[in-house]
């Protein structure tokens, strides 16, 4: 659960413990009774759409370095509005604050470490996904993307509950997972399918369905 993701969970030498499972089950009452859970993540999609847009109308002339510059800044933004929510979750399983805007101003005081924490897990899946698509293989991106997952899964976490920047965050994230492989893995395939596979599938089926284009 959220509690074990606080600060001495990623302490070195931290016992094997059997995944907490009914955390999804709680995540759902918990969404229930505090919809503002739903403000961070919502910011930052917008965010990062309208970074994404900005990039495509912007930069046709320099082609796909500009866009992606657009859509990394977005996804660095992503990735805070995420700690965010993690910490707003970590308060209300705690019983201790669950409004957003502790979340946003207790996110805001460690908003040096998240970003460092951010830029570094959204640079390693990028060189995860260039990887497989300079070996010309989608299939091996999207293995190697959930590799890479596995191991940063609860950077994060680190950085917002634990309040561990940067690379500190990146090897609290793989020392966590060393002591929680199972869960970690099944984090890691929600990951990659719910964020990176599942968001292109769909945008893929509306564009068709509706004869979406930029023109």
């Amino acid at each position: 659960g959220w509690r074990r993701l606080r600060v001495q969970t990623f302490a070195r030498g931290s016992p094997v413990r059997f995944p907490d499972f009914t955390i999804y089950f709680r995540a759902i009452v918990m969404i229930a009774s505090k919809p503002s859970i739903f403000v961070a993540p919502l910011l930052g999609a917008i965010v990062f759409l309208a970074l994404q847009e900005l990039g495509v109308y912007t930069t046709g002339q320099i082609g796909f370095l500009g866009l992606s510059v657009f859509q990394w800044i977005g996804g660095i933004f992503l990735l805070y509005a995420f700690a965010v929510t993690i910490i707003q979750a970590d308060g209300i399983e705690r019983g201790i604050r669950g409004g957003f805007d502790a979340a946003w101003e207790e996110a805001r005081r460690k908003a040096g470490g998240i970003i460092l924490a951010a830029i570094g897990l959204w640079f390693l899946l990028a060189i995860a996904d260039d990887i497989g698509m300079l070996l010309g293989s989608s299939v091996l991106a999207l293995i190697l993307e959930i590799v890479a997952g596995f191991f940063l899964i609860y950077v994060m976490p680190a950085a917002g509950i634990g309040g561990l920047p940067g690379t500190l965050a990146i090897s609290g994230s793989m020392r966590a997972v060393r002591n929680d492989p199972v869960c970690a893995a099944i984090l890691a395939i929600a990951f990659v399918v719910l964020f990176k596979t599942a968001p292109s599938i769909i945008a893929g089926d509306l564009q068709q369905h509706f004869a979406l284009s930029y023109v």
